[in-house]
């Protein structure tokens, strides 16, 4: 893999009631579709404890080319029966962001996120700043800072059609942690140094990768 390789991050709402059918997509077809596309290397779904939107997932890729590569546009426009369902009706507020993964600290992956998602371009020194100190406390498993790559003249495929569209961040900064209680820490320090954050904690839902298939 790259020194930099790409984040697909992807935040979005369940039309209530319909949360059965969001679980029988993505376990049954969606993320062992994905991570079949070349490229894909991880993939990894969250439910918010805190903050919004209700959902996060994100997909790890060799570099962000292989979210426009020939292969997994294709899949874009051309979804299923069961994506054209879920894409049409069932996900609402959808944020779907191609980004480049500008660093990570830590080895592990934990339990619990925590996201700070950015609406403008932030300064990359300080998101390290913060990065490096969170992640040196121990309950910390891991952290990284993701940065949008420029959407300009990227086409609006079939599935974001069927979305409706879809919003964008500028970047974001995510922390795995182990517990619950210092991902609401890792929280509130996000909060107070970057006050014009979007911020979210999440449990881990499920996880796969390239080896698991």
């Amino acid at each position: 893999m790259t020194a930099n390789p790409g984040i697909l991050a992807i935040f979005h709402d369940c039309r209530t009631g319909r949360e059965a059918e969001v679980e029988a997509w993505f376990q049954g077809e969606h993320l062992l579709e994905r991570l079949a596309v070349p490229g894909f290397q991880f993939g990894r779904r969250h439910k918010a404890i805190s903050g919004s939107p209700g959902y996060f997932n994100f997909y790890l890729v060799e570099t962000p080319e292989v979210l426009a590569s020939k292969a997994y546009l294709e899949r874009l426009d051309n979804p299923t029966p069961l994506t054209r369902t879920i894409m049409s009706e069932v996900f609402i507020n959808a944020n779907r962001t191609v980004c480049w993964r500008v660093a990570r600290r830590g080895s592990f992956r934990g339990a619990v996120a925590v996201v700070a998602r950015f609406n403008r371009h932030q300064d990359e020194t300080a998101l390290l700043g913060a990065l490096e100190k969170i992640t040196a406390d121990a309950a910390v498993a891991g952290g990284e800072i993701w940065i949008a790559v420029d959407a300009a003249g990227m086409p609006v495929s079939k599935e974001e059609q069927l979305r409706g569209g879809d919003k964008k961040i500028a970047g974001a900064l995510m922390i795995d942690t182990l517990y619950e209680e210092h991902a609401l820490n890792a929280a509130a320090q996000l909060a107070k140094q970057f006050p014009g954050a979007e911020i979210g904690t999440f449990r881990v839902l499920c996880q796969i990768g390239r080896g698991d298939l």
